[in-house]
């Protein structure tokens, strides 16, 4: 059996980990690639924007 490959984001130091290996509250993830990790600010902000649009479109709604 193969050990899963994931990839974590430090948002303390801005690296990309192999495997979770700073504590919890300094890291985001996993993720598939690295690549995929680098991106991790930029994820969070995309997933954060949409969150908020639909949010704000229930409001609406209600």
């Amino acid at each position: 059996m193969q050990p899963s490959r994931e990839y974590w984001f430090n948002t303390k130091t801005k690296e990309v980990e192999y495997g979770p290996q700073s504590i919890s509250l300094e890291r985001v993830g996993p993720f598939s690639s690295e690549a995929e990790a680098k991106r991790a600010p930029e994820i969070i902000a995309e997933r954060a924007r949409k969150i908020r649009e639909e949010s704000e479109a229930e409001e609406k709604w209600d």
